[in-house]
């Protein structure tokens, strides 16, 4: 049986939290793109870790400095070289290298790295040369309101049946 008992603090502490590390780096929020390969979001996530005995064996844990106030989430797949022409958005949002590799402002970002956008930030991508997965949440949807059927997954190579289901 686990031993396992994440703690828990309200919404509004969590933003607390990030505010007093954003205070502390001497950061202003939505000032800019921030990205996890940038100095002061590795200075941030450092100061927001999560002590180890509040984790399982094994785990390290850290919050990210931002937040967003609602937000629906999406998956991107790129062909290799891919690009994305500079625009910007009404809502903040975050990416998430889930593999590959993209480039923005002269910085490979690769699997596991993330970049905050605060609204009406401006920016490009380009995808690098093995493509790129990523994970994306905004406040706004980023899809026209009509249902698109396609074949976007497989479901016939994808889908796995699970123990609890069975």
């Amino acid at each position: 049986m686990s031993t396992f008992k994440p703690q828990h603090i309200s919404f509004a502490d969590g933003v607390e939290r990030i505010d007093e590390a954003l205070a502390k780096v001497g950061y202003k929020k939505n000032s800019r793109i921030l990205t996890s390969r940038d100095k002061e979001a590795v200075a941030l996530c450092n100061l927001l870790g999560v002590p180890r005995e509040q984790l399982p064996a094994g785990f390290t844990k850290w919050q990210l400095p931002f937040y967003l106030d609602g937000g629906q989430f999406f998956i991107t797949s790129t062909a290799p070289n891919a690009e994305v022409d500079e625009h910007s958005h009404d809502n903040d949002g975050v990416r998430f290298i889930m593999s590959g590799s993209v480039y923005y402002d002269g910085i490979e970002l690769n699997a596991g790295d993330w970049m905050y956008i605060p609204k009406e930030k401006r920016y490009s991508l380009q995808v690098g040369p093995l493509g790129a997965s990523m994970c994306y949440c905004y406040a706004c949807c980023c899809a026209g309101r009509e249902l698109n059927k396609s074949d976007v997954i497989n479901p016939e190579s994808f889908v796995r049946g699970r123990n609890s289901l069975q």
